[in-house]
């Protein structure tokens, strides 16, 4: 009788040490995210980049320089779109302001929402990137087998460091669900009155 009550207590306290364990798991996976956020954006690493418009600055072009600025698509699960991009690398003189257009194609018959998020590499040219319209500042919402083009248009400081003398941005797609009522919040904002 002794063994058994041991063998319970044994059991509780097992029990209670896994339910702890699996709710700190559960609560640090949860925080992962934020943390990571916060962690790119102190350090600069990862070349997480800002997702507001900059203003183009005035500022003397470096003629005697080019940097090799090259984009990558990617798609994504769940999102039946395709990113193109019109060119895949182009030169551009640090502070230089250029553009390129990025397609998007909705390959379903389904109106759906998506969004671009960028990364750069190296991480140090984040800094140095100024975006000026980026289809990736807000989601994009394409009908059933809609195509549309958007630019993209941004600027290189000329404090650019000498030693990068390649930026590689990769904007990867993912989607967004939407239900019901947001789109009707958000079609209310836009003054559509449907």
């Amino acid at each position: 009788m002794g063994i058994d009550r041991a063998q319970r207590d044994g059991v509780n306290k097992t029990v209670i040490r896994s339910v702890a364990a699996l709710l700190g798991m559960f609560a640090f996976a949860f925080a992962l995210v934020p943390l990571y956020d916060v962690f790119c954006k102190v350090t600069g690493l990862n070349g997480k980049v800002d997702t507001t418009a900059q203003a183009i600055v005035h500022e003397e072009v470096d003629q005697t320089r080019f940097v090799m600025v090259q984009f990558i698509t990617r798609g994504s699960a769940g999102l039946p779109w395709q990113m193109s991009v019109a060119t895949r690398q182009m030169r551009v003189h640090p502070g230089q302001t250029a553009e390129v257009d990025f397609t998007f194609t909705n390959n379903s018959a389904i109106e759906s929402w998506g969004r671009a998020v960028p990364s750069v590499s190296p991480s140090s040219a984040t800094t140095h990137l100024r975006k000026v319209s980026c289809f990736c500042f807000q989601e994009q919402q394409l009908q059933g087998e809609e195509r549309l083009t958007i630019p993209l248009v941004f600027q290189l400081a000329k404090d650019l460091p000498e030693e990068i003398n390649t930026i590689t941005l990769v904007y990867t797609l993912y989607p967004v669900q939407r239900t019901p009522l947001q789109t009707a919040y958000n079609n209310h904002l836009a003054g559509d009155n449907t």
